[in-house]
């Protein structure tokens, strides 16, 4: 029986240019991965493969060399190492993450779990082409949040508490985008040079402000063939279900208006960002 290329491309297992031969991608969510599936990867990358691995440029795992008459064994040792197959073509892609809040000192959001959550709610969904997520938890932006189809960045909105501030100056010092001035023992924000990074919140001795975090969402930015950065439509978000509400806005314009084989990009370029600006925003107001 001939071989189903369209469905083991589905299944994560791309075409090598030598015969018969498959480079196999693993589904790795934000990055993380454990030390019990690392050994089984290394394990089925000596037995069936040639003792390598790739590392993608979206923290991916790929074991190259995977004969087609291995493809179910492969599959069936890898799942008793907890280890699940990732996806190719016209679908939602493993979502990459930062560490995060949980590890990392400027982390605004938790990156890992967010991740995991969009990972369970959109994984391998159909769509008219590949569909990606990016999860950064800064604005260090290690992840790259405009790159992808839809960003998620972390951020955080403060407000000075007056009685808490000593006038010590050092939120003004470590304002890297000069939002925030210290004058006469008081403390004066300005929204519009604001990034939302926390910086001044994290280094304040007396926790002098008040800490709201929440989501920086971008849509419809490439890098591949066409280079384009996604696009900030709506405000920051400050709650799970209305951001899970927005991305699922953005995904069913991107199915009713994209043609087959087009990007996120391009359907709004095409469409006009104006009839996605309209969705989102009803969807950002519940």
């Amino acid at each position: 029986m001939a071989a189903d290329y369209a469905a083991l491309k589905k299944g994560g297992f791309m075409r090598q240019k030598q015969k018969n031969c498959f480079s196999m991608r693993l589904k790795v969510v934000g990055g993380q991965v454990t030390a019990k599936q690392l050994a089984t990867v290394a394990e089925i990358a000596d037995k069936y493969g040639h003792g390598y691995v790739h590392l993608t440029s979206r923290q991916g795992i790929e074991i190259p060399f995977i004969q087609l008459d291995d493809i179910d064994v492969v599959k069936a040792e890898l799942a008793k190492g907890d280890v699940e197959s990732g996806t190719c073509g016209p679908r939602v892609r493993t979502v990459t993450a930062c560490q995060g809040s949980a590890i990392c000192p400027s982390g605004c959001i938790d990156t890992t779990a967010l991740a995991e959550k969009i990972s369970d709610h959109y994984f391998g969904r159909e769509l008219p082409h590949k569909f990606k997520f990016g999860v950064t938890g800064c604005q260090n932006n290690c992840l790259k949040a405009e790159e992808n189809d839809i960003g998620v960045k972390g951020g955080i909105k403060v407000t000075w508490n007056a009685e808490a501030c000593i006038a010590c100056g050092l939120c003004e010092k470590v304002c890297r985008s000069h939002a925030i001035s210290l004058s006469d023992g008081r403390i004066s924000i300005d929204n519009t040079k604001c990034n939302f990074c926390g910086r001044c919140a994290k280094s304040c001795p007396t926790d002098a402000y008040v800490q709201n975090n929440g989501y920086i969402v971008s849509f419809g930015g490439t890098f591949g063939n066409d280079i384009s950065k996604g696009e900030e439509i709506v405000p920051m978000i400050h709650d799970e279900e209305t951001l899970f509400r927005v991305m699922d806005a953005a995904i069913a314009f991107f199915a009713e208006h994209a043609n087959k084989g087009e990007r996120f990009r391009k359907t709004i370029e095409r469409v006009g960002i104006e009839a996605l600006k309209v969705r989102l925003e009803e969807a950002y107001n519940g």
